[in-house]
Formats: structure tokens, sequence, C-alpha cells
């Protein structure tokens, strides 16, 4: 029984330490402490492989959206140890209006629930690829998990999508907006199949793609009439495809390729050989084993399209998709953006369209904040904004000043 404790004991410091990032001083200094004979350290693991758990047949069995395919408490994530985490794999709708498989994780506090159960925040991330290894699942840190832990601590529980094709599989639809909100929006109904203890209120979060894919939350639930959605929070620069994409000086050749596999995934019968020269057709297959690939990218993107190519009929259907505030939506949403972001002006000029059909829109600006310093520089203006919609009370409405 000794030697076992004095085991427990070794762990728990272990454990410690690793949190403090020290892990190989504290290692060393328990093994002294305890006498014991030195072993190999465990190698640590930063991401995972698809495993049973993702898999589907072919062809998948058919569901409605929301039903949950299968779920399981996963505790190999970097995560606090008051954070539960449960993977799901569920039925969602893709663009195309095919059943597809998705993959996903709640996150809850690893205690009692409140009698109404835990308020909910459906996160939506951003893009590192479309390759089914870039699915946040499948990374030990979630891509996010220091901001969603932070948020469980605080009584909320996470559900978070991989999107389709991401973890599951079957094809990412990249950037479209739509798309990923539908597997946003299915997830909630799965996540409370697998997890009774979340509550019936949402709102949805999520930054750059995954702000464009709470947008596009709002505006497919102003059609659904979901009374417990209730509002958006949009963080990092909002953008029109089509702007982003007008020239391609301005983007990288992963993000080009990746827009023409989104536009394959959206419309089966479009052709890339359409729009992508030789160079850019050979380059394509690349991306289902690259993840964050703009710095393994080196080609230039002009080289790697045909001429007029936007004018596809295709690529501007997938471009006519995805502009945001181009519906009414009648939920509030949060907008947070720093002035110096290159989509600033993009993002100021989606407020004004959202603001002109009558929605309500706080816009919150972050002067001279680094952009990719403003998920965490807002986090107060984001606990502020949830916890007044959650209590029922209605936020501010910067688009009074718009008009």
């Amino acid at each position: 029984m000794g030697k076992v404790q004095n085991i427990s004991r070794i762990k728990n410091r272990v454990t410690s330490c690793f949190l403090l990032g020290l892990v190989s001083i504290c290692c060393d200094w328990a093994i002294a402490q305890q006498g014991a004979v030195p072993v190999p350290r465990p190698k640590i693991v930063h991401s995972f492989v698809p495993d049973k758990f993702y898999e589907t047949a072919d062809p998948l069995p058919p569901g409605s959206p929301g039903e949950l395919i299968r779920s399981v408490e996963f505790d190999r994530y970097d995560l606090p140890g008051d954070v539960l985490a449960v993977r799901i794999l569920y039925h969602s709708q893709s663009a195309a209006g095919h059943d597809v498989a998705v993959s996903g994780v709640v996150l809850l506090p690893d205690k009692k629930a409140p009698n109404e159960g835990w308020p909910v925040i459906a996160w939506a991330h951003d893009l590192n690829g479309v390759a089914r290894t870039c699915a946040p699942t499948l990374a030990r840190n979630l891509r996010s998990g220091s901001l969603l832990a932070m948020y469980v601590q605080l009584g909320y529980a996470i559900v978070a999508t991989d999107y389709a094709g991401l973890g599951s599989k079957g094809r990412n639809a990249s950037s479209d907006m739509n798309s990923n909100a539908n597997d946003v929006i299915y997830s909630i109904t799965a996540a409370r199949k697998a997890v009774p203890r979340l509550g019936a209120r949402w709102v949805a979060m999520g930054m750059n793609e995954g702000a464009m894919a709470a947008i596009a939350v709002a505006e497919i639930e102003a059609h659904a009439h979901d009374a417990n959605y209730l509002g958006s929070i949009a963080i990092g620069g909002l953008q029109d495809v089509q702007q982003e994409f007008g020239s391609p000086q301005r983007v990288s050749a992963w993000a080009l390729l990746s827009l023409a596999y989104g536009v394959q995934t959206v419309y089966p019968k479009f052709q890339v050989s359409d729009i992508l020269t030789a160079a850019g057709t050979s380059l394509l297959n690349r991306l289902g084993n690259e993840c964050d690939g703009d710095a393994s990218f080196s080609e230039a993107a002009a080289d790697l399209v045909k001429p007029n190519w936007e004018n596809n009929s295709f690529v501007q259907s997938y471009f006519g998709r995805n502009r945001p505030g181009g519906s009414p939506i009648h939920a509030p949403v949060l907008v947070l953006s720093s002035d110096v972001d290159p989509h600033f002006r993009e993002t100021s000029g989606i407020v004004s369209r959202l603001c002109s059909s009558g929605d309500t829109v706080q816009f919150d600006k972050y002067p001279g904040t680094d952009p990719a310093a403003v998920i965490g520089d807002s986090v107060r203006d984001q606990i502020q904004w949830m916890q007044g919609v959650f209590a029922n009370r209605s936020p501010h409405n910067d688009c009074s000043s718009e008009r």
C-alpha cells in the first residue's frame, strides 16, 4: 500500500509540474524524493490521429440533422482538471443537402449543473486547413483550449464543432459560412443528447472564419425562430469572400487552393481545372496533408489561377452565399475587431449592412491592438455581453449611431 501511495504522489507532482511548464525539473525532483529508479518520460502528444470514434460506414446510415451518432468522454486534452470533455459525432447537412457526419466536443464543468442546465456557448473555430487532421478535437489544446476552459470555469458549457470533413470523413467546405453555421447549429442538438446537463439557451461565438459562421448562425436562426438562441459574438475581421479574393496578389497560394476546394465541396459539379492552372491543380492534392499551410505553400497565388477565374459561375455563386449581412437577423450581435486589422474596413461595412437591416449590433473597436490579441483583450466585453443576454437584458446597440 505504501508503494502505491508513493507512486500516486509522484503522479500528482508530475501533473502539477506539467501545468507549470516545468516537467523535466519537477519529474527529476519527484523521483529523487521517492528514491525510485528513473524511467523514460512519456512523449507528450500534441495532436491525435482520427481513430475509430471518427469512423462511419460508407454510405453513412441515414439520420436527421442533429441526431447523435456516438459520444465518449475524453480525458487526454490539455484542460484543467475541473473541465469535463465529451467527444461527439453527429449528423449534419451539407450545402448540397447531403447527410454528413461531423465531429466535435462538449466541454462542461465537472460538477452538478444548475436546475436549468449549463448555459451553452457554441464555438465556431477559425480555419487552419481542410484536411481531416486539422480538426480542433484532434489537437491536444483544442487550438483554443485556454479560452474555452475559462468559460467553462465561469459556469458555461462549450459545444465546439470541427465542421464537416475535419476529423470525420468527407470534404470540408473551407470558408463557406453557411455550411459551417449548419454544423454549429446541429452540434447543439446532438450535444444535448450526449450531455443532458446542458441548458436550452445558447449563443454562438467564433473567430475569423468562425466569426463569419457566427453571423451566418444569426441569419439562419432568423428563419428557424429558435427562441433559445440568444445571439452571436463575432471576434476578428469579418469579410466578404469576394473582396478577399478579388486580387490573387492579396492572398496566399494555400488560401486560394482552399477556396477552390471549398467551392468544389459546395458545388460537386464544379471542375477545379476550370479555374486552376496545371500547377494549381497539381498542388491541390497537397491540401489533404497540410494544416496551417501558409508556411508550406511558397508558390505565388497568381500563378495558380487562369485569367478571369473569378467569373466562373460556381465561384460567383460561392461568393454570393458568403456575403454576411445580406439578410435581416432578429437576435443581437457583438462584433469585436482591432482597428488595425487588415479586414477592419470590410468589418465596418458589414456592420453597416447589418444596421441598415434594423439589426442590433454592438461594435467594439480596439485601437492599435494586434488583431491576434483581440480574442484575449476583449474577454471582459465578451463576458459582459453574454451575461446580459442570458439575463434577458437588452444589449447596447451601436446601430443608432449608424443611421
